[in-house]
């Protein structure tokens, strides 16, 4: 991967993806309101500890506006995920446009984002790891979410890799995607200042031995 990207840039993006923790707490519709109240609930408790009377509690509603809006709690958990999904899905738009489209910028800068948000007070791993040791189930809604936002990241990484004119593209997004869910659960359990660089070189290593 060229290193090509300069760090202004990329602070600037990074900076873009840290702004999921206010988005967390910015108030709108009732709708919204619960699932703000979730979002934080979820991640910070466990999805299965993180009660319907704590979630309603916390976003000053009652259960029979609850349920108006959502009519089982795992309604309200692919909620929670399909709104993460879609905001990793516009950050890293926001990455491919600040880079040009350039494939090796873009993975520098992702790398840079998942470190930096491992570093973030509160962090806890990735969300999506997180709600799929909760439901094993392959077939339930919350791990079709997580599915689906997994297929999402695989194939996005495949495009990239294309245009970086990698062999077998496929095989060596499956081999990022593990890196990357390896750095989830170090930025976590080990030391998060060191999940950036080392993702980044370990991605890089990845790519290099299959030009």
């Amino acid at each position: 991967m060229r290193d090509t990207f300069s760090s202004d840039s990329i602070r600037a993006a990074i900076a873009e993806r840290a702004a999921w923790t206010a988005k967390r707490t910015t108030r709108g519709s009732v709708r919204d309101q619960i699932l703000d109240a979730a979002t934080t609930l979820f991640y910070e408790q466990g999805i299965r500890a993180a009660g319907v009377e704590a979630i309603v509690q916390r976003a000053g509603v009652t259960k029979v506006t609850f349920y108006r809006h959502f009519s089982a709690k795992d309604d309200l958990v692919v909620a929670y995920l399909d709104r993460r999904a879609a905001w990793e899905r516009e950050s890293v738009e926001l990455a491919l446009q600040m880079t040009g489209n350039d494939p090796a910028a873009a993975f520098r800068v992702i790398a840079e984002a998942i470190g930096v948000e491992s570093c973030a007070p509160g962090f806890r791993g990735c969300p999506f790891i997180n709600a799929a040791a909760e439901f094993p189930d392959p077939d339930s809604p919350v791990r079709q979410a997580v599915d689906r936002h997994r297929r999402w990241f695989l194939t996005l990484g495949e495009s990239l890799l294309v245009d970086l004119g990698v062999r077998e593209p496929a095989e060596v997004a499956t081999e990022l995607m593990m890196l990357r869910d390896g750095a989830m659960v170090s930025g976590y359990l080990g030391d998060p200042s060191r999940v950036a660089t080392a993702l980044y070189r370990a991605g890089r290593a990845v790519v290099q031995a299959y030009r």
